[in-house]
């Protein structure tokens, strides 16, 4: 059954007050289902909800669903310009959505922030909802790179004792770029581990490189350069795209691990993909310029890569905060406040 065809559950809270704005959900993850459920009755006397409790992203389908409502919360799924434009009404658009609120940080690589400020379309993110998840899962990856479990685990299934050298995390520098609350995090666990961390210096809170014993590093070459492992951590602004440069990439030496579970879009388009390419570096990455990765691109072909879907921000812990943070700037928006506004 496709997504079209396919006939999910439907959540709704005060169908009658036909007075009150709607806010639709129109897609996803199962399990946020009951955490959002836990948090819909902040939305009493304020708005009406309606939530699929399906997974699509049938753009087609993700509009049909949100053709009458005042607010859509956006879980997991990109608003291309044209979308956008259907959505808010615009360019011959039957939507009238005025408010977007993202179930995530880093909206603008999902929605076009500049569009929505110049039509007075509001949309909200979320803080600081993740910060251990992502950590968490930026270790994992890290571990996998250096100790290789997931192909031991395949080789022993298959008979194979031959096993793998492992690589010492104890007395290596990591070198974070980006040190809000999933850098801090990462130093913590780091520390953990007994490595040295640096951090490359920009808009890094003293009190806290204090705290956490970190070296500042004011070029971010210059860290890459001395770092073992670069982890990156920083969020996608205006300010940031692209702030990671073909040239600061080069001066990674041979053997370096490199981690992305920020956004792929920090790095300047290619620049990542053609210093991998030289195999000299080992990579895993949670974020892509494309997602769903294409089949065809060329980083599945790097020799050891390791991938993941975009899932450092998912477990249990962080849809806690996220559904509820979610739901808040909705109930905020139609009441006049201001909480979580990204635009």
């Amino acid at each position: 059954m496709s997504e079209q065809q396919s006939m999910p559950q439907i959540i709704e809270t005060q169908p009658d007050r036909t007075d009150l704005p709607l806010a639709v959900m129109p897609t996803v993850f199962e399990a946020m289902i009951e955490p959002f459920k836990a948090n819909l009755p902040l939305l009493h006397d304020i708005a009406r909800v309606r939530m699929y409790t399906d997974r699509t992203t049938d753009k087609e389908t993700l509009l049909a669903r949100s053709a009458d409502a005042d607010a859509v919360m956006v879980i997991g799924f990109h608003i291309p310009d044209a979308a956008l434009d259907r959505f808010c009404g615009f360019d011959g658009g039957d939507g009238h959505v005025r408010c977007f609120a993202f179930g995530g940080t880093g909206v603008a690589s999902y929605i076009n922030m500049a569009k929505t400020r110049e039509r007075g379309v509001r949309v909200c993110n979320i803080v600081h909802y993740g910060d251990h998840a992502v950590a968490e899962h930026t270790f994992a990856l890290i571990l996998e790179l250096a100790r290789e479990t997931g192909r031991l685990d395949a080789e022993v299934k298959a008979d194979d004792w031959t096993g793998a050298e492992g690589y010492a995390l104890h007395g290596k520098t990591l070198g974070l770029i980006g040190f809000g609350g999933i850098g801090q995090t990462v130093a913590r666990i780091a520390n953990g581990f007994g490595m040295h961390v640096a951090v490359w210096n920009s808009h890094v809170d003293p009190a806290a490189a204090t705290e956490l014993g970190v070296e500042l590093i004011d070029d971010m070459g210059d860290l890459m350069e001395r770092a073992d492992i670069v982890s990156l951590h920083l969020p996608l602004l205006e300010s940031t795209a692209g702030i990671i440069t073909a040239r600061q990439l080069d001066r990674m030496r041979p053997g370096t691990l490199f981690v992305n579970t920020a956004r792929a879009e920090i790095i300047e388009p290619g620049a990542l993909t053609a210093r991998l390419l030289r195999g000299d570096v080992q990579a895993a990455l949670d974020v892509f310029d494309h997602e769903p990765l294409p089949m065809d691109d060329l980083l599945r072909t790097v020799p050891g890569i390791v991938l993941t879907p975009h899932v450092a921000w998912r477990n249990d812990e962080a849809y806690v905060s996220l559904t509820r943070q979610v739901v808040q700037s909705v109930a905020s928006f139609f009441t006049g406040g201001d909480f979580n506004v990204a635009n």
